[in-house]
């Protein structure tokens, strides 16, 4: 281990340090984010029918989160950029977690969609805001499998949080059920998280008093130098990142990704237990297949676009694969071993085309543009999270099975991978992102 600590150049040594610092607990705090957005779908198991609620209704309830978070995703954004990481991730995680926790008060269908709207208001630019704060630590070389690692929350969120949301189901105390506990288990730690975020999180790496003065010099050259390179390639105010066709094609792109992404964790549950005779907890074991290969999937697929420089394939190819595992889970749903084979390469598929889709808005903007073109992509892309789990919900009232629901997802993950590929056929994208690169390979041969 010494001897590979030592052929580390010093930039490795100082991008390993920040990763340390700063990764596990943005992927704590991602983890407890996406729990306390999905777990509805664990709690729908019995909610649903403690509250009589349809498919349809839920479906809605569970969707209507991303209206609000469409609304109010760019100005939260923007709010981020200009009072900081620190101070507005802790607000949105506090407020978020009050909300979450409020869950437990729902009584019926208006009180549903009510909460499930401001629980998205809440966490508005929570995510977005994250993947910019990545962009003033990170060179973009280094950055697909930083935001590979990032976003292994996402499964990981229901890789632990499965066994833990279904055995939750089985707790009756002090009057409520098991749905409102699964509620309140959840929604506190993200208030608690939201002081600690307080004292933990850096703003800039020019205020990072754990890095040494050298280590903060080669950073903020290092990242100097690729905002110059994007501004010489190409620089974007926020109003013609708004505006950009680009930026609205990366939108609709990880529409086509996340529609999946959502219509796939709201529902997995409701269709593994479909399959039939199975328990909540064993429900909640057999969620962790399809969840687990996918974060390990993730992790590797970033990686290996970080080591071939390339980003466009990267997004089209397991785009593709998500399709075909969504299309293949809707023909084989009668048959458990290999409907959950299915679910788990539409999960691999799906999930590994998301940390090296965010390298592609991340090598266009800087600054201001980032802030905004970012939450822009993010909440045209976030409307498809209502749009997938309200679309499965009317098409199961209407046919009484997922096939067509499944199938309808996995068009749209077909598209995303087009969409893709047409937009890097000019190889723009791959070109900016080429010369971004290199600056961190010239900052880091120029500190040798």
């Amino acid at each position: 281990m010494s001897q590979a600590n030592n052929r580390q150049s010093p930039g490795e040594k100082v991008i390993r340090k920040v990763s340390w610092r700063l990764i596990p607990f943005m992927v704590l705090l991602y983890f407890v984010a996406f729990l306390d957005r999905v777990n509805v779908g664990f709690a729908a198991l019995t909610m649903n029918r403690d509250l009589s609620f349809t498919a349809s209704i839920y479906g809605t309830g569970a969707g209507i989160f991303f209206i609000g978070y469409f609304l109010f995703e760019v100005p939260s954004n923007i709010m981020l950029e200009k009072l900081g990481a620190r101070a507005w991730i802790a607000r949105i995680m506090i407020s978020w977690g009050v909300v979450s926790t409020a869950m437990v008060l729902t009584q019926g269908r208006l009180s549903f969609f009510v909460l499930r709207f401001l629980l998205g208001v809440a966490e508005a630019g929570f995510f977005p805001g994250m993947i910019f704060y990545l962009t003033y630590w990170f060179p973009s070389a280094y950055r697909a499998k930083i935001v590979g690692v990032f976003l292994i929350a996402i499964p990981l969120s229901s890789v632990i949080g499965a066994p833990i949301s279904t055995a939750l189901l089985g707790v009756h105390l002090f009057g409520l059920k098991g749905w409102q506990w699964l509620f309140i288990t959840e929604g506190i730690p993200a208030v608690m998280l939201g002081f600690v975020v307080i004292s933990c999180l850096t703003d800039r790496p020019e205020k990072a008093h754990w890095l040494t003065a050298p280590e903060r010099e080669w950073l903020t050259q290092v990242l100097a130098a690729e905002r110059q390179t994007r501004e010489a390639v190409r620089g974007y105010t926020l109003r013609q990142a708004l505006t950009n066709a680009r930026v609205w094609l990366l939108g609709l792109v990880y529409f086509g990704i996340v529609i999946g992404l959502y219509g796939f964790s709201f529902w997995l549950p409701q269709i593994i237990k479909g399959f039939g005779g199975l328990s909540n907890l064993q429900v909640g074991f057999l969620t962790i297949v399809p969840n687990a290969f996918a974060a390990l999937a993730m992790y590797l697929w970033g990686r290996h676009s970080d080591r071939a420089g390339e980003r466009v394939w990267h997004v089209a190819l397991p785009a593709f694969l998500g399709a075909f595992g969504l299309a293949a889970s809707a023909y084989f749903g009668s048959e458990p071993r290999l409907g959950l084979v299915a679910l788990t390469l539409g999960a691999i598929g799906i999930y590994a085309a998301l940390p090296t889709f965010w390298t592609l808005p991340t090598a266009m903007l800087s600054g201001t543009a980032a802030a905004g073109g970012i939450a822009l992509i993010n909440s045209l892309g976030n409307l498809s999270g209502y749009f997938g789990p309200a679309l499965i919900g009317y098409i199961k009232d209407l046919t009484h099975q997922y096939r067509f629901g499944l199938l309808t997802l996995a068009g749209f993950s077909v598209l995303a991978g087009v969409v893709t590929l047409l937009l890097g056929h000019n190889r723009a994208l791959e070109r900016s992102g080429d010369a971004l690169a290199s600056s961190a390979a010239a900052a880091d041969a120029q500190s040798n």
